[in-house]
């Protein structure tokens, strides 16, 4: 080519953007990879079957490269060669190390992307990438990460799941990070609940710690059981270190928390009620990194009645294993006085525990068989790499057993044995290995303050406080603490339990609960297993306060016991008597705390931001003072306040049947669009009555049942129910067609509506589920031919976030193993979107 024409040809040549060779169950690079050569800029080779990409160096252009979800188990060395490369894809992997000298050679990497490897340690040259801004290496092994403190650019680093000990403090001084997290570490320094509050309370830490340090031995304890099985007994007994009788009308009514010090560890108790109402508040403040002390009652256990040991123990043990995954659990024995001698007590601990480890093996058992469903066609397994990694974490997660300890409550000697067993355990660094943490002395200080400031005779009962008021009175002790000390030292003190402050709650912002069980105190009062009781037992005085009458009581009463409803005013009612009960006599603090006829009180926002109720609009006749409406006049609407109809909220755990959404819904057809989500091991308890309330939240257009909940919007009703096939238990999601003469087609139909319903409720049944860590989602669209149980399985959850599913079948129809027919369309969802950069992180 002469001279002339090849310098034409490099100012016209303009690579290739994208190459995607991604799901192509590829083993080796193919020749079509090779040949692009020098035209490609980005090339996906996401979910196949790589262990190697030898003759990837020849794509000298490349800036992004997309080696995901293959069987690579060496770093390719090839890859320091693609001097040009800005990011890199690299998770999902089998990577256990990654040789010197490839990162120094990457000077352009801005975007890296290792989690889900087995990396035990990082290449010093990494610190060399000085371009790099985004960083994420989940999901390994790794103990040190001081070699990225010379990333000083890093805008955002995630390390989750890894077994960090101590984080580089200059990673933070010396850095522009925004964006970090650690969740899943043996953290102490910082402690993990330092860095739940972000970077800023990251760098504050380290800032503080520079001062000065103290180590703290703190365990988080919870006790948890059915009630009357003595966990309060057990709780105040610890407490005193000798045997106390607590009556049974001092027994827990929702959560009470204490604090008590025992062989140099300060334990923190929190005791949780056992009647199932309350169980439904214990996901806001049960959190990782607790020691849980479950109580069963062994005179009342009964060996030959599996009912027994399901709600006495195996109802407990699950959620907990679902909501902490990692938790040190001791079972003690209560009552064991009470039992027919030696023989029986020891009978009874032999079974719970067999019971317990025949229970944990069904549910890995189980997970294999969904896992085996799923790699049962080799030729789509790339489609659920994600799914099968998850799986496979589930199966590894390793809740911690302690031989079941059976006392008699009456005597101290056996107090003392259960303190003394406890701290052993406690010390046990292989069972407890981030009790330890180190903290910065002006954190001691401020709880130390905090505590002081309790046992003013001047403090407020309540404890509720604005973050003003308590900035104020703690400078009176620590002159040299301003606002940006505070902020994340409350975040820490929240974190672990001692203060509450929901500071991302618009309206909660600037409140803060020195004293937690005061709020707890509050929550009991609406959310218990004699609210029916509690109704009745409003006195006529307490009525008048409200402007309300012994005819509306009882309508409250109706309601409650028919719909589900507790009225606004009753509410109200309720906690006003509850607020004199602890001698609290502050109007403009009711208000505030209880609300009033045209606005809603702290706790009933709280019961709703925590998914616990939802705001129901009672029905209500015509306004009569409503002026006329004239044609081509203006129309002026009355002041709403003038005629205010209360509010009320629905407590979907007390529904009793389904009866309205069925009237509503009809009968269930075969041509229904059908999603089910499977739940492994199983659902969460209360997990379908806060689903209810996010979608209900959503869709303004509902109807609420039981297990049941159907939303309506353009015309188009979408039903969710719980069910239990086969023993699997999941959640059912349909949505009717609409019916078409023969000349339309019916896939225009299919276009969007129907499927965006069904995906809002998957997004936010997706997003509820974070929440318990333990917990595995299977989502399938079933066959709907009668007496067929075949299934066809959705690929990885990533996808709902606007992947066009109905594109990765490739075929417009699909059949299932027993030969039935179905349209793809009718099967996942056709709704093509813009797929970004962050789908893939």
């Amino acid at each position: 080519m002469p001279l002339a024409l090849f310098a034409i040809f490099l100012l016209d040549f303009k690579p290739r953007e994208k190459s995607d060779f991604s799901r192509q169950k590829l083993k080796k690079l193919p020749k079509e990879v090779l040949c692009l050569s020098t035209d490609v800029l980005s090339l996906n080779l996401k979910n196949n079957r790589l262990k190697s990409v030898s003759g990837i160096s020849a794509l000298c252009y490349l800036k992004e490269l997309n080696l995901s979800a293959n069987d690579l188990s060496e770093f390719p060395q090839e890859i320091e060669e693609l001097s040009n490369l800005e990011i890199l894809y690299l998770s999902q992997n089998n990577i256990t190390k990654i040789p010197e000298g490839v990162f120094s050679q990457l000077e352009k990497l801005q975007f890296l992307k290792l989690s889900t490897n087995c990396l035990k340690e990082l290449p010093l040259d990494l610190g060399q990438c000085k371009s790099l801004r985004y960083l994420n290496l989940s999901n390994n092994h790794l103990e040190d990460v001081k070699v990225l403190e010379a990333l000083c650019g890093l805008k955002e680093l995630y390390v989750k799941n890894n077994k960090l000990t101590e984080l580089p403090s200059r990673l933070f001084l010396n850095t522009d990070l925004t964006k970090f997290k650690a969740d899943g570490n043996p953290l102490r320094k910082p402690p993990e609940e330092v860095c739940a509050g972000g970077v800023k309370s990251i760098k504050h830490y380290f800032s503080s710690l520079g001062i000065s340090e103290q180590c703290v031995r703190r365990v988080k304890t919870m006790f948890l059981g059915s009630s009357m099985a003595g966990k309060s007994t057990i709780c105040y007994s610890l407490r005193k270190g000798l045997p106390v009788e607590v009556d049974v009308a001092d027994r827990t009514v929702g959560i009470e928390i204490s604090e008590v010090q025992l062989g140099g560890f300060h334990f923190l108790f929190w005791d949780f009620a056992g009647h199932e109402e309350y169980y439904f508040t214990h996901h806001v403040f049960i959190t990782p990194q607790a020691f849980v002390i479950l109580a069963v009652n062994l005179a009342s256990y009964d060996i030959r009645n599996p009912q027994s040991f399901k709600d006495c123990v195996s109802f407990w043990i699950k959620n907990v294993h679902l909501r902490v995954p990692d938790a040190v659990v001791l079972v003690v024995g209560t009552h064991s006085d009470e039992c027919r001698g030696v023989e029986d007590v020891q009978e009874k601990k032999e079974d719970i525990e067999k019971k317990i480890r025949d229970m944990f093996q069904e549910q890995k058992a189980n997970l294999e068989r969904w896992k085996r469903n799923l790699e049962e066609d080799r030729n789509k397994t790339a489609q659920f790499s994600d799914q099968l990694r998850h799986f496979q974490h589930c199966a590894e997660h390793n809740i911690k057993f302690l031989d079941l300890v059976a006392m008699d409550c009456t005597k101290p000697e056996e107090i003392e044995k259960i303190q003394d067993y406890i701290l052993c355990q406690v010390e046990n660094k292989a069972l407890f290995p981030n009790i330890e943490k180190i903290l910065p002395q002006l954190y001691q200080e401020v709880e130390s303050s905090i505590k002081e400031l309790k046992e003013d005779t001047d403090f407020p009962g309540h404890g509720v406080m604005s973050f003003e008021e308590i900035l104020n009175e703690l400078k009176g002790k620590l002159e040299k603490l301003d606002q940006e000390d505070l902020q994340p030292i409350l975040r820490y003190l929240h974190q672990i339990g001692i203060i509450v402050w929901y500071e991302e709650i618009a309206d909660l912002k600037e409140t803060v609960f020195v004293e937690p069980s005061f709020l707890i105190k509050l929550f009991k009062t609406v959310v218990r297993h004699d609210l029916v009781d509690q109704l009745q037992g409003i006195s006529r005085d307490e009525l008048m306060e409200e402007n309300s009458l012994s005819v509306q009581r009882d309508k409250w009463i109706n309601d409650l016991k028919g719909k589900a409803t507790l009225h606004s005013a009753a509410i109200r009612v309720l906690l006003r008597k509850s607020l004199k009960e602890l001698e609290i006599d502050d109007k403009d603090f009711f208000d505030v705390v209880v609300g009033t006829r045209s606005s809603d009180g702290m706790v009933l926002g709280l019961l709703q931001q925590f998914e616990i109720c939802l705001p129901a609009q009672l029905t209500s006749p015509l306004n009569p003072k409503a002026r006329d409406f004239v044609p081509n006049e203006r129309w002026e609407p009355l002041d709403t306040s003038v005629y205010n109809r209360d509010g009320a909220c629905l407590f979907p755990s007390h529904l009793k049947d389904n009866s309205v959404v069925l009237k509503m819904w009809g009968e269930d057809r075969n041509d229904d669009i059908q999603v089910q989500v499977y739940f492994l091991p199983e659902m969460p308890h209360g997990f379908f009555q806060r689903l209810i309330i996010k979608i209900c939240s959503f869709y303004p257009v509902h109807w609420v049942g039981k297990d049941h909940c159907l939303v309506c919007a353009s015309n188009r009703l979408v039903l969710f129910k719980e069910k239990c096939l086969s023993g699997d238990q999941l959640i059912e999601i349909r949505c009717k067609r609409q019916h078409h003469s023969a000349h339309v087609n019916t896939a225009v139909d299919m276009r969007c509506p129907s499927w965006d319903m069904i995906l809002v409720v998957l997004r936010r049944l997706i997003e509820l589920a974070q929440q318990w860590p333990g917990l595995c989602l299977y989502v399938c669209s079933p066959c709907t031919e009668d007496g067929c149980s075949d299934h066809f399985a959705w690929p990885d959850w990533k996808e709902l976030n606007g992947h066009n599913l109905y594109n990765i079948q490739k075929d417009d129809k699909m059949v299932c193993c027993n030969g039935h027919t179905h349209r793809t369309e009718l099967l996942f969802p056709k709704v093509p979107k813009a797929r970004s950069k962050s789908d893939n992180d």
